[in-house]
Order: structure tokens, then C-alpha cells, then sequence
């Protein structure tokens, strides 16, 4: 009699990093156990430490795991205009924080130990969300529409006002998640469009 093939089987790694992100998913932060993920898994605690060091890697991994979603958001937008592919971002950057917000968290808010630090890993190309952001103004500089201000100064200043207006509303500071994106689409437009050499509709 034939036998069935093998059911192909995920590395352990990979099943400790989906059962930690599990339990980030119902419990945030506190919720992250050594004991919890490998009992989730089928392992003994003890057996993680060959595949994470330590909690602080599986929140690495966890960080790292955030910023690929919001990576492949990023790259998904079309636009060939460089002002309307970095509008689009932004709208792509509210729709991630509300919609997947644990991916968001673990992106943005996790203390991970590898997360990147402005200015030094952001000129190094190490944030590929960020680079696309500088190729896109700068392309724009050169055509005339972004004023000189540099890429680094106008996507921080973008990028802080994008996550302390999520942080606000993560804090209930809006009436509603409408009131919320009307403000958010209202705010960044009006700074984003203040670096612009001439006015936006």
C-alpha cells in the first residue's frame, strides 16, 4: 500500500514565533511567557533558548515580523506622481494602525532591542519603509514640488505627528474611530502639504 507523504512540518523557530505572536495578539506584552509559548508549541521551556536567546529576541522577532507587514503595505502602493505615492503612504499608515493593530504595536511600540534609532540607522538604509519615503522626496525635490527642506527632517516630522495622533487615539482621546481618521487625514495633510512649493486641492 502507497503511503500518503509526509505532512510537511514548519520549523520549530517558526511555530515559537507564531504561538508568541498569538499570545501578543490576545494579551499584548505582558501576555509573552517562555512557559506559555512552549507549552503552546509542545516543547519544554528550556528548548526555546535554541532558537531565541532570550524573551528580549522573541520581542525582537516579533518587531521584525511587524515592520514586514507594514513593509509589504508600503510596497504595494502605485502611484507614479512621488507627492500622491507619499500621500498614499500616509493614508497606507492609518489603515495599518486601525486595522492590524497588534502588527502596529509590534512595529512601533514594542522596546525591542533592535528596533531602529534615528538618524544613524535611518541614513544607513536600514528601515526600507524610510528609504522609500526618501527616494520618493527627493524625487520630488527634483522635479520642484517638495521644497528643500532634507528627506530626513520632513519624514520625521511626518512620521512623529502619524504616531502621536495613532497614540492619542490608542488612548481614547477621539469620540470615535471616524472622528479619529477625519483628524488624521486633516493634520497630516496640512503638514505634509506645508512642505510643498506650491498649494495642493
Amino acid at each position: 500500500m502507497k503511503k500518503k507523504p509526509a505532512e510537511r512540518q514548519e520549523p520549530t523557530r517558526d511555530r515559537l514565533l507564531d504561538a508568541a505572536r498569538a499570545l501578543f495578539d490576545q494579551e499584548g506584552v505582558d501576555g509573552l511567557s517562555m512557559r506559555r509559548i512552549a507549552d503552546a508549541v509542545g516543547i519544554t521551556p528550556m528548548a526555546i533558548y535554541k532558537h531565541y536567546a532570550n524573551k528580549d529576541a522573541l520581542v525582537d522577532a516579533l518587531m521584525l515580523d511587524g515592520f514586514a507587514v507594514w513593509e509589504a503595505r508600503a510596497r504595494a502602493i502605485k502611484a507614479r506622481d512621488p507627492v500622491a505615492w507619499l500621500e498614499k503612504l500616509l493614508a497606507a499608515f492609518l489603515d495599518f494602525a486601525l486595522n492590524e493593530p497588534r502588527r502596529y504595536e509590534a512595529a512601533f511600540l514594542l522596546p525591542a532591542s533592535r528596533a531602529r534609532r534615528y538618524p544613524d540607522d535611518f541614513a544607513a538604509g536600514r528601515s526600507p519603509v524610510i528609504s522609500m519615503a526618501y527616494e520618493q522626496i527627493k524625487t520630488a525635490q527634483a522635479q520642484g514640488l517638495i521644497d528643500d527642506t532634507p528627506a530626513a527632517e520632513i519624514a520625521l516630522t511626518v512620521a512623529a505627528l502619524g504616531q502621536g495622533l495613532v497614540s492619542m487615539y490608542r488612548a481614547d482621546r477621539f469620540v470615535g474611530e471616524r472622528e479619529f481618521r477625519d483628524a488624521y487625514r486633516r493634520t497630516m495633510r496640512r503638514c505634509f502639504f506645508s512642505f510643498l512649493t506650491r498649494p495642493m486641492e
